[in-house]
């Protein structure tokens, strides 16, 4: 499997199944997409800004209700075989992506893992075992967390660095090797990863030991 990033904003994702892990399909959809989740009953659980359908449709209308919705991606999250093969099959006829959440191991063309997620925006870090670890991908996660800490404050660091440096003429290749002392300086770290990410301080830092003897920084 090669892992791929999809920008979901305002795509639509359809859910089948309101319990567990139709809730935390929806949660992890809802932060770009528009969710809609069909099922009888819904668990007590947290289903972000889905919208939810109270229907129990059969194979037939299964087909019906992604014929209609046309969404990008459907998930199978259903605790019924039968029905996770009619919305499989539904989402391959309309040429959808499709996520069968109750099954792991080899996947047809087409189908998508949702991988565990580690997001300090705009970076974003996903763990994939294939669907054959998911207690692994779980703990690799945790793991992961303390480390990207600060991530997101450094990648916009990062990128005004850049912009700033282009605009005053540096080489790109002094520009790249600026960027990748930022990106691996224990200090610059330590100093986003405070309460309050001081990233215009730690550019106005960059800034004055690159220019302070007043040179171009060529």
């Amino acid at each position: 499997m090669i892992p791929l990033v999809h920008d979901f904003t305002d795509a639509r994702v359809l859910v089948f199944g309101g319990g567990p892990v139709g809730a935390r399909k929806a949660r992890r959809f809802a932060r770009e997409a528009d969710v809609i989740v069909l099922s009888p009953a819904f668990a007590d659980r947290d289903f972000g800004d889905a919208s939810l359908v109270r229907v129990a449709p059969d194979s037939e209308e299964v087909t019906e209700w992604i014929d209609r919705l046309e969404p990008a991606l459907v998930v199978a999250a259903t605790d019924d075989e039968a029905i996770n093969d009619a919305v499989e099959t539904a989402a391959r006829e309309q040429h959808c992506l499709v996520n069968r959440a109750d099954r792991s191991g080899s996947r047809d063309p087409g189908s998508v893992v949702v991988p565990a997620t580690v997001r300090d925006d705009p970076v974003v870090v996903s763990i994939s075992t294939g669907g054959q670890a998911p207690a692994l991908s779980k703990h690799l996660r945790r793991e992961l967390e303390d480390t990207l800490e600060g991530a997101g404050a450094m990648a916009s660091v990062c990128s005004e660095l850049r912009a700033e440096l282009a605009e005053r003429g540096v080489d790109p290749e002094r520009r790249r090797a600026i960027l990748a002392d930022v990106a691996s300086s224990p200090d610059h770290w330590t100093a986003l990863r405070i309460a309050t990410p001081k990233t215009s301080q730690v550019i106005e830092d960059v800034l004055g030991d690159q220019f302070a003897t007043g040179g171009d920084g060529a």
